[in-house]
């Protein structure tokens, strides 16, 4: 690519006034350009030298290659002046020429660059004399015609510039690493570069850009979904209230044999809501909800919206701890459930069916302002605080009718709702349908967790739609699900892999992948999967993405960036947590499509712009997780377990969709250790450093394993380090094992290193005694586990979950399980039996006809069961 005239001109004068020379200028914008495409301030790349010095007599016109190659390293710092920067480089230039006859070698050799890596990956070639015309001059005689050359590196990218008068541009490139099109757009970027350095030399690096004013304007454009007028008018209770009109009769909701119609559910909300307003609920009143799915949790969900409350989910499997803290930091004065907490008015519907029966069935006549709480839904933090997110009724608002045009949502259609209150995405799955005129048709718990009655309540009930995360679908895919061809299926949650996207294909209608944060308002992008590829899909209704640099400039095509997310679904921020809020939703800078003051949320998300203009997910650029539909910090399971008295150092990963804990206990007995809390921290400085929280707001499909034992011996005192995770944090946070070490790997530069981390081996954590399968039922239930753990050594009083077992794995040996002994045992029954001796006495008694004792009736009661015999197995281990 040839510059113009203009701009070389341009450059050779500004090199002149600044004396600095073209090759700087070259090289300093080829170290941008690898700065911005890669997001790394440090940066090397080869530079030829001539190795004719000066100095030697007729060194040009000497026959040979004299040129070496010497690393380059340039350090960009954002705030530093362009031409003190350029200037910097240049001086560094001059001090390299000492070392122009070093081989490459012997640098590597006095590098921390081990010899099997190569010291870069990339060549700047700067010729600065024509070598054709100087070829074709006559040289005492010689005359030389038909000139052709070959040029070729081993390096994947190689940079030639020449001034031929223009300065020219060229890009040697490995065909399998990168495209025509992204060099031709990477050149196309290293002529911006130079252009608006020679026409603001004054600027700092970081304002210097890479884009053209049009292409700034193309991306804002494809990140950008038109303003919607109408969207956020009406509230959601007022969207339903409307559609009773229209269809009064129509079932609206179905749970086990119980159903109501519109009209009867309105009437009932109603009533619930007139009793609410007499106790004093009014608009921005927090009001706590803990129920299991039922036709009550609707009634109260719709109850506390009509009268202007804001609802607060409280899952009753999350421990006492974490509720507490909850209902504290939150500071709810009412509470409509079952579980008491302390709170003013608590609200038991089934114990006051009489009174609230007496109340006035007809829809209230409020003004809610728009933004107004609809709800608070509190997520994983990463210093061991949750945090509360309020989402006003604008955002709720303009993401249900969003939805309901696309991906879509008639009154034709049936629902099946499979996700919890606890987690946000369960609102579109209890509003979505209520809107339009659809059937919602609830399920309990143990339902929702086991593949097989899943996939009968999708027969039974004739659905047509359903949402669920990737783990979801994997347990039907599992529990050997036919699939059903007049589905839609909505997943979302966590990454789409285009292997489960193409078996979900084969199965349904239509599959859609979702995208968004909690901060977002549950889903901020809709992308319909028919292709080999998944991506994130277009914004929807008054929604804005940006793809964004550390320096918060726009990224081109191809370049990888963090995503932040503006528009009607921006969270109002966190709850009483203003530092944060400030931290995580920020200003965005006024563009031609935005006004002065409007905020985005900062994801988190690393994506990029694909060559077919959809945004590619690339992964987080913290260590916010999703593991198996559940948004997780591992800060925050390492903050708790560091309150631990025999822990002195944690680092939490995520392997094979299972939690690893790597601890390191208190070397001396005088080492000073934290006290045991007795709460979850309050005042706690969160630093989500740059830890942005995840946008995918799972839904909990499977499951929770019962607790397996500790590998630190604790003291009488001292609570096992997995009771005493589970007083603190939901079971999806506990580490599946435990791993002690002397000390924590580190980088040179200090950090822990996460890929030194040794793997954990077969039965390390496990102090029960090896017995190895005794009869034909342990040595089947042995392979089993084995070819789903890959553990090779199985005993059968080793814990599935302290193998390194979870919920996911769980499924898929129930699979194997029921088809090896065509039995009809369920996912929820196996829970219960988490040794491979306690599995076969069951099989066993199931083979002589012996009563097998009948679980309990709540999934609660059950893992409970399971957990005490487990606790009693262990005390006699140990009296053994």
């Amino acid at each position: 690519r040839k510059l113009s005239p203009e701009l070389t001109s341009k450059l050779q004068k500004l090199a002149k006034q600044q004396q600095l020379t073209l090759n700087t200028f070259v090289q300093g914008s080829f170290s941008l350009l690898l700065s911005r495409y890669s997001g790394e301030s440090d940066m090397v790349f080869g530079a030829t030298v001539s190795g004719r010095p000066p100095a030697l007599i007729n060194a040009e016109s000497m026959v040979g290659l004299f040129i070496n190659t010497l690393p380059v390293r340039v350090k960009i710092k954002p705030q530093q002046s362009l031409i003190y920067w350029l200037k910097q480089l240049q001086n560094q230039q001059i001090e390299q020429q000492q070392y122009e006859y070093t081989p490459l070698l012997e640098i590597q050799r006095h590098s921390d660059v081990p010899g099997d890596l190569p010291l870069f990956e990339s060549l700047v070639i700067f010729e600065n004399y024509p070598i054709e015309p100087t070829l074709k001059q006559s040289l005492q005689g010689l005359e030389i015609n038909n000139i052709q050359t070959t040029e070729q590196t081993n390096y994947p990218l190689t940079l030639y510039a020449a001034i031929t008068p223009e300065l020219t541009l060229r890009l040697l490139y490995d065909s399998d690493r990168f495209s025509s099109s992204s060099i031709n757009r990477l050149l196309g970027h290293l002529e911006t570069l130079l252009t608006n350095i020679s026409l603001n030399p004054e600027q700092q690096l970081w304002e210097v850009s890479l884009l053209t004013n049009s292409e700034k304007k193309q991306l804002l454009i494809e990140g950008n979904r038109e303003e919607i007028k109408g969207n956020n008018d009406l509230r959601i209770h007022q969207l339903f209230e409307r559609q009773v009109e229209k269809t009064p009769n129509n079932t609206a909701v179905i749970f086990d044999d119980e159903s109501l119609t519109y009209e009867q559910l309105n009437k009932k909300a109603n009533q619930l809501a007139h009793y609410l307003q007499k106790l004093g609920v009014k608009p921005e009143t927090l009001v706590g909800i803990c129920l299991e799915p039922s036709l009550e949790m609707v009634i109260s969900l719709l109850a506390i919206l009509k009268v202007g409350g804001a609802y607060l989910p409280l899952d009753t499997n999350y421990p006492e701890q974490r509720l507490n803290f909850m209902v504290e930091n939150s500071g709810i004065n009412y509470l409509i459930g079952n579980r008491e907490q302390v709170v003013n008015w608590f609200i038991d519907i089934s114990k006051i069916q009489s009174k609230i029966s007496q109340e006035k069935d007809t829809n209230l006549d409020l003004k809610i302002n728009r933004e107004n709480l609809a709800y608070v839904i509190y997520t994983s933090g990463s210093t061991g605080i949750p945090k509360g997110v309020q989402i006003p009724h604008r955002a709720l608002s303009n993401f249900l009718i969003s939805m309901s045009k696309k991906p879509g949502l008639t009154d034709n259609d049936t629902l099946l709702s499979v996700t919890t209150l606890s987690f946000d995405i369960a609102a579109l799955e209890l509003y979505l349908p209520l809107i339009v005129g659809a059937k919602l048709i609830l399920v309990s718990r143990n339902i929702a967790v086991e593949g097989v009655t899943l996939a009968q309540q999708l027969e039974t009930h004739q659905v047509t739609v359903m949402q669920g995360t990737p783990a979801t679908w994997k347990l039907l895919l599992a529990s050997g699900w036919k699939g059903k061809k007049d589905l839609t299926i909505f997943c979302g949650g966590e990454a789409l892999d285009i292997t489960l996207a193409q078996q979900l294909q084969e199965k349904s209608q239509q599959v859609w992948n979702l995208y968004g944060p909690t901060e977002t308002t549950i889903w901020s992008s809709v992308y319909e999967v028919n292709s080999d590829k998944v991506r994130l899909g277009k914004p929807i209704d008054n929604t804005q993405f940006y793809i964004l640099d550390k320096d918060y400039n726009q990224v081109p095509i191809g370049v990888p960036g963090e995503l932040y997310i503006g528009g009607m679904g921006v969270a109002r921020g966190y709850l009483n947590r203003p530092e944060l809020t400030a931290e995580r939703f920020i200003a965005i800078p006024p563009t031609p499509l935005t006004k002065r003051g409007d905020r985005s949320y900062k994801t988190g998300d690393l994506v990029r712009y694909g060559e077919d203009g959809e945004i590619e997910y690339l992964g987080r650029i913290d260590y916010q997780v999703k593991l198996r539909g559940f948004r997780l910090e591992l800060g925050e399971i390492e903050t708790i377990l560091l309150t631990h008295p025999q822990i002195k150092e944690a680092v939490v990963i995520v392997k094979e969709q299972s939690l690893i804990a790597y601890i390191v206990s208190p070397q001396t007995p005088d080492h000073p250790v934290p006290p045991s809390p007795q709460s979850i921290p309050t005042e706690v400085s969160e630093q989500d450093a740059h830890t942005p929280d995840h946008p995918l707001s799972p839904s909990p499909p499977l499951p929770v394993p019962p607790s397996p034992r500790p590998p630190l011996s604790p003291s009488p005192q001292t609570p096992p380090i997995r009771e005493f995770l589970g007083e603190k944090l939901p079971n999806y946070m506990i580490p599946s094992r435990f791993v002690e070490l002397e000390s924590l790997p580190l980088t040179p530069n200090g950090k822990i290193d996460r890929n030194a981390l040794p793997e954990p081996k077969d039965r390390q954590q496990l102090t029960e005694t090896y017995v190895s399968p005794r009869t034909e039922i342990e040595r089947t239930i042995a392979t089993i586990w084995q070819e789903v753990l890959k553990v090779e050594t199985i005993g059968i009083n080793d814990p599935f979950f302290e193998l390194g077992g979870h919920s996911l794995s769980m499924v898929r040996v129930h699979s194997k399980v029921r088809e090896a002994f065509s039995s009809d045992i369920s996912l929820v029954e196996m829970f219960q039996y988490p040794t491979i001796s306690e599995l076969s006495t069951y099989f066993e008694r199931q083979k002589s006809k012996q009563p097998v004792v009948e679980p309990s009736e709540s999934r609660n009661e059950r893992l409970t069961a399971g957990k005490k015999r487990l606790q009693q197995r262990r005390q006699k281990n140990k009296k053994s």
